[in-house]
């Protein structure tokens, strides 16, 4: 891994928060990811199902995490079962986790082959009355594949049918949500790397540039940190193409007069982060572009003071949309009627800022969290409202990752990125 060794008390101190919550005599069980062909012998990097990473640390594949808390042999209260290395796949591949190298990453001292698997579960699920399956309930989610875990699930429900069934995920969406200070330092991280690469492509851009060379300036500065590269698909997106929303072609000239909406964020050990920078082609705003850029910057500042504890996250959007009305109404793009008129299910500033405000953060760009359930402290949120205008030719929308804090005014772990119009324009023009 091109990232610095985690501290394993982070996963020890997960497993247990994790096993304080499992039904009595249960056992839980977590698969990593496949690895996914593309065609004839190639396949896609491998990326390691988040759930057992952070459960145990390990990042390869054919792993699979254990927890059975109640086990009369304390040795089998936490196992490890993985990949056998050998002499062939340390000169094809690299060499995999020995179990003495498993347990400086896990701080599990019980390691299996996976090959034993089949027989030690037989020996474990006699002994337990619950097992705990893992299944993807994010409020995103879209399955349209049968993962690794899934066909593990399916195979031990069908051969152990009278234990009864339990579920991991409402437990890890509760515990992953509030980050501890290890994450926070590792979300951090993967923020100061995204500042490196923001930093390179203001010196950058001019007119005349590609989309795809900008996404290549934040490559190699994101490479050259340790980073793996981009957290998800980039959007850089100049002129019109940043009202597509979810714009990742990447491939247009950017033009004099134009501005580029760079929505980007470096991973650092599996660790997001999130940003979304507006800048102008030519390194200076129009006075309507910065008029707009200025109204979004307002609703980001105004937005981010009320990710509070025990916000609400329904109402926090729905205050987040007044402060966006009134920047909308000063800008002149709605007025007063079309308030009075809108429909409650689609407000009138929907027109101009469709989608969410905040998401989760972690080790998912879109991070498991209960939306139903009262924001607490250490939970990281983004908060990345825009303004989109087809008829003018731009979009403009500002993203920074912040904490939310016990007292005060939530963290932001982006707070060395340039944002404010001003300092844009000084760096693209030194």
């Amino acid at each position: 891994m091109k990232y610095h060794q985690i501290d394993s008390a982070l996963f020890i101190k997960n497993r247990r928060n994790f096993m304080a919550k499992m039904k009595p005599n249960s056992i839980a069980v977590f698969n990593s990811n496949d690895i996914y062909p593309i065609s004839s012998d190639s396949t896609m990097p491998f990326q390691q199902h988040r759930d057992i990473y952070y459960l145990s640390g390990v990042d390869q594949e054919e792993s699979v995490l254990v927890m059975f808390p109640d086990a009369t042999d304390k040795k089998k209260r936490e196992l490890l079962f993985l990949k056998e290395t050998n002499d062939h796949i340390a000169v094809w591949e690299g060499e995999k986790l020995s179990k003495e190298r498993a347990l400086e990453v896990s701080g599990i001292k019980t390691v299996y082959w996976i090959h034993e698997m089949d027989k030690v579960m037989a020996e474990l699920m006699a002994q337990c009355d619950t097992v705990h399956i893992n299944t993807n309930e994010h409020y995103r989610a879209t399955i349209e594949t049968e993962t690794r875990e899934a066909r593990f699930t399916k195979k031990l429900l069908n051969k152990y049918p009278a234990h009864s069934v339990a579920k991991s995920n409402p437990i890890l969406q509760r515990l992953r949500s509030v980050k501890d200070p290890i994450e926070l330092d590792l979300l951090q991280k993967a923020c100061d790397i995204t500042e490196k690469g923001m930093r390179r492509v203001l010196n950058f851009v001019k007119p005349g540039v590609k989309e795809y060379e900008i996404e290549a300036e934040f490559m190699h500065e994101f490479l050259r940190n340790r980073s793996k590269g981009f957290a998800y698909t980039p959007i850089i997106a100049s002129g019109n193409n940043a009202n597509v929303l979810h714009y990742i072609e990447n491939n247009q000239s950017c033009n004099d007069g134009d501005l580029i909406l760079l929505d980007v964020g470096a991973e650092y050990a599996n660790y997001s982060s999130d940003m979304t920078r507006t800048i102008p082609v030519n390194g200076k705003y129009t006075k309507r572009q910065r008029n707009v850029y200025d109204a979004v910057n307002r609703v980001k500042k105004e937005a981010t003071k009320l990710l509070v504890p025990g916000a609400d996250w329904a109402d926090y959007h729905i205050e987040v949309g007044k402060l966006m009305t009134s920047e909308l109404l000063g800008l002149g793009l709605i007025d007063k009627v079309d308030v009075q008129n809108e429909d409650p299910n689609w407000p009138a500033y929907k027109k101009y800022f469709m989608h969410g405000t905040s998401h989760h953060m972690g080790l998912d760009t879109h991070d498991y969290g209960l939306l139903w359930e009262p924001m607490k402290a250490n939970m990281v949120f983004t908060v990345e409202p825009g303004i989109y205008i087809p008829d003018e030719g731009f979009g403009i929308r500002l993203e920074d990752d912040v904490v939310i804090q016990k007292n005060g005014e939530p963290l932001n772990l982006m707070r060395n990125i340039p944002i404010e119009a001003e300092e844009i324009e000084a760096i693209m023009n030194s």
